[in-house]
């Protein structure tokens, strides 16, 4: 299956977008009252020292627009300063209209008067009148490298109002944008927070939001209790967010130092930037460029945590994540990853429905179900070296792969049985764990023809769970299965509510029972289906570790692999060790680059094993970027990441 790697164009060729997102640290968002020339070129010198190539800068709209027709002036005139100071050091920004919102305030112009931003004909024509004036008197210059209308609208705007009066707010303004000359890359700078993504309807979906942009930015600052789901929430917004064919940027991302130490912080950057090049993002730029020493302006007064989110310090010397984006930099120039795509995959993660639709007299809260479990899976494929495109149910799942893992299901819509049906009969193997979801809302499973499907009778009762009452699950796998001798045993850590702890009893009927659980009861059960087959676990497993802090990895990592193994799954390079992840860059040249992540907090030395698949050559190995010398072993540093060449010897 093809994972999108869709690239923002500009000119002739792909955008080069490795930046951050830029104040002042004369001002911060008042930056444009306290302009100081001289700051402003030491602090993009810096950036530019370390490799990055453009900023994200802001109208700060209470200043730029101090009443409804008018613009200020003197104030533009230092936004060209500004541009023209990007030109001469080769750097570029894409310009936001609408701010509004930063840093723990919202800032409105004396005029608004709490007009309503969406569906107040007035209002929205003002603001795309501002959209079209900035437009106009910026869009022929050479360091303006797109658009944006908003940072984080849902913020300022509410993120109540009706998706149809977002979608058409979001039109308006975009047809001003066109109409002005604006040429340039175009989107909303939203933060892809919408239902599709976050489960959570804010009126910004991005089905109705992609046919309007050039492409997608995601802003991701997860709170967690598992330090490897943490480091790849990012990637699942890019990858989540990649489903609506627009090239995705990491448009946000980034840490206080009040949150994190240096060296933490390091880590979170290095594994964010190369775990979100590995889920389909071409673009990506940090929050933000440097420290503020401003404690008595609003909003460091009172979010001081938001004076220190910077890549520089308020001297403007570099912090470690600068280093890490100068590094990363340098790795995307060598492998020369504008002419590169991630390579093709065999598994495919089905995105539910109820992620992303709101039906009819359904919890809320399902969408917060789906999205746990989705989560985990995600991140337990990736453990298994196991890379996967992710599909969605609502538009029709893909056909193509020949692993697809349906993690603790509650709810499939009617027709998708039959859909799954057909996979399993082409060749595929379809793994589906149960789930009664996590909340007293007809407790699940909502499959609609289970008992067919799987090749078993269920055994549950009206209303009732069958609580799993250990704190661990075991199976123990009856037969040999995919490379798993008969009598191996893996233990699952539980965790969840009273409604989410409980596992499906089944009888099997055309399905034989794989492995069972502590008590004898059948668990994992296959039923062959035309040249494939469907599996069911009886337990959530995905769901049980989401509610657990510091799980990964976890024993889901083992079964993967061995479901894997048992589709006939081809992974070009793989490192026994769970702790380990290997994914692959393929460039136009046919080149591969193997790229090894360490999740591990200690120094490793491992082997990948390299699988030839029918079209590669009998023999291949990995060499070092920029050496002839292929190597067997390769040592990590903690948390480290390498990116090997694959040759042919």
């Amino acid at each position: 299956m093809r994972r999108n790697t869709l690239r923002v164009m500009a000119g002739d060729g792909p955008a080069d977008w490795l930046g951050a997102n830029f104040w002042s640290r004369t001002g911060g968002p008042l930056m444009w009252r306290s302009y100081d020339p001289a700051v402003i070129d030491a602090e993009l010198a810096v950036l530019k020292r370390h490799g990055l190539t453009m900023t994200r800068s802001f109208f700060y709209w209470p200043d730029f627009m101090p009443a409804p027709h008018a613009i200020d002036e003197a104030k533009t005139a230092l936004y060209a300063d500004f541009l023209d100071r990007h030109a001469a050091q080769g750097l570029t920004t894409i310009p936001t209209f609408i701010v509004g919102h930063m840093s723990g305030e919202n800032w409105d112009p004396a005029w608004r008067n709490g007009r309503d931003l969406y569906d107040d004909v007035w209002m929205v024509g003002r603001q795309a009148w501002f959209a079209a004036e900035m437009v106009r008197r910026f869009r022929a210059h050479p360091a303006v490298a797109g658009w944006l209308v908003t940072n984080e609208m849902p913020i300022y705007g509410g993120s109540d109002t009706n998706h149809e009066i977002v979608a058409t707010w979001a039109r308006i303004i975009k047809d001003a944008v066109r109409a002005a000359g604006g040429h340039q890359p175009f989107s909303l700078g939203d933060g892809a927070w919408g239902i599709e993504v976050t489960g959570r309807d804010n009126g910004f979906r991005l089905s109705e939001i992609a046919p309007l942009v050039d492409f997608l930015g995601p802003h991701t600052y997860p709170v967690g209790d598992d330090p490897i789901r943490q480091r790849y929430a990012a990637a699942l917004a890019c990858e989540l967010s990649g489903t609506f064919g627009k090239p995705v940027i990491m448009e946000e991302f980034g840490v206080s130092s009040d949150f994190a130490s240096e060296a933490n912080a390091a880590t979170y950057y290095r594994h964010v930037l190369y775990s979100t090049l590995l889920a389909g993002a071409t673009g990506w730029i940090a929050w933000n460029n440097t420290d503020f020493a401003l404690p008595h302006q609003d909003p460091y007064r009172h979010h001081a945590f938001e004076q220190n989110f910077g890549l520089t310090d308020a001297s403007g010397t570099p912090k470690a994540t600068l280093t890490e984006l100068k590094s990363f930099g340098r790795t995307l120039a060598a492998i020369d990853f504008a002419h590169c795509e991630r390579a093709d995959t065999d598994t495919a993660l089905i995105v539910s429905s109820y992620l992303d639709n709101q039906f009819p007299f359904t919890s809320p809260d399902t969408h917060a179900h789906v999205l746990k479990g989705l989560q985990q899976s995600y991140v337990a494929a990736r453990l298994a070296d196991l890379p996967p495109k992710l599909t969605r149910e609502t538009d029709g799942i893909e056909p193509g792969a020949r692993l697809y893992l349906a993690p603790s299901v509650k709810q499939f819509l009617a027709p998708t049985a039959a859909v799954l049906e057909k996979l399993a009969q082409d060749g595929a193997t379809v793994y589906v764990s149960y789930s009664p979801g996590d909340v007293a809302w007809h407790r699940g499973p909502s499959y609609g023809s289970m008992n067919e499907l799987f090749g078993v009778k269920h055994q549950l009762d009206v209303g009732m769970v069958d609580p799993i009452t250990d704190h661990f699950v075991e199976l123990t796998f009856t037969r040999a299965f995919g490379g798993l001798v008969r009598g191996t045993t893996l233990t699952f850590p539980v965790g969840g509510n009273e409604h989410a702890r409980a596992y499906l009893p089944v009888v099997p009927t055309t399905a034989e029972v794989i492995a069972t659980d502590a008590a004898g009861r059948p668990a994992l059960l296959r039923r062959q289906a035309g040249r494939g087959s469907l599996i069911l676990c009886a337990y959530p497993l995905e769901y049980l570790a989401s509610a657990v802090s510091r799980v990964n990895p976890d024993a889901t990592v083992t079964l993967y692999s061995a479901l894997a193994t048992h589709a006939g799954v081809r992974r070009l390079v793989t490192v026994d060790d769970p702790e380990v992840t290997c994914d692959v860059l393929v460039h136009r040249d046919g080149t591969r680059y193997a790229v090894i992540a360490s999740h591990a907090d200690e120094e490793l030395t491992v082997k990948p094993a390299i699988c030839g698949a029918g079209e590669q050559p009998p023999s291949l190995a990995l060499a070092p970027l920029g050496e002839r010398a292929t190597v067997d072993w390769v040592t990590l540093a903690p948390f480290g990441v390498k990116v090997l060449k694959l040759v042919g010897q």
